[in-house]
Parts: C-alpha cells; sequence; structure tokens
C-alpha cells in the first residue's frame, strides 16, 4: 500500500506544479471532482446499458472495474490534497470499517 501511496504523493505533486489556481481553489476542485453527481452515473452507466433493450449492451465488467479505479484514485487524490496525513486517515477509516463491519 505504500508504493500506491506514494504514487498518489506524485500525481498531488502533479496536479499542484501544473495547477493554474491558487492551492485553495484546487483543494476545492478536487473535492468538487470526487463528489460530482457524474461520476456516480457513470459508474452504474454500463448496467443499465446492459438491462435496457432500447439502448443496447455497449459497456464490459473490465469498463466497470476502470470506473471503479477512476474513483477510488480520484477520492485518494482529494484526501491526500486535504491533508499531509492522508495515509494515517485512511488506514485508522479502513481499521473503524473493518472493526464495525467485521467484527
Amino acid at each position: 500500500m505504500d508504493q500506491t501511496w506514494d504514487t498518489i504523493d506524485r500525481l498531488v505533486q502533479w496536479l499542484d506544479s501544473e495547477s493554474p489556481v491558487s492551492a485553495e481553489v484546487a483543494r476545492l476542485l478536487r473535492v468538487l471532482k470526487d463528489q460530482r453527481g457524474s461520476r456516480r452515473g457513470r459508474r452504474s452507466r454500463p448496467w443499465r446499458h446492459g438491462l435496457e433493450p432500447t439502448e443496447g449492451a455497449s459497456h464490459t465488467w473490465e469498463d466497470v472495474q476502470k470506473e471503479l479505479c477512476d474513483v477510488i484514485l480520484t477520492s485518494m487524490v482529494a484526501l491526500a490534497t486535504l491533508t499531509p496525513d492522508a495515509r494515517k486517515v485512511f488506514a485508522e477509516r479502513l481499521s473503524h470499517i473493518a472493526e464495525r463491519s467485521l467484527s
């Protein structure tokens, strides 16, 4: 998982260096990007297309997998933008959910 977070840190640094807006605006935009409704809609689109006969099947399960990865990465970048302790925050939250759900 450390390699994953190292990559996320590099992505945040890259985005910061390429951003034409202030750090505060960039932070807000990254959180908003993660929260926008269209991302949630895009995740379900492959299922909807496969279930609606008038639209036909136009996506595969591999497309769904890629979209879910995009959502996860977008969230991780937003978290790392909000706090330098993103690894700790994520680990604590994961531990909390696991304890609550798997106990």
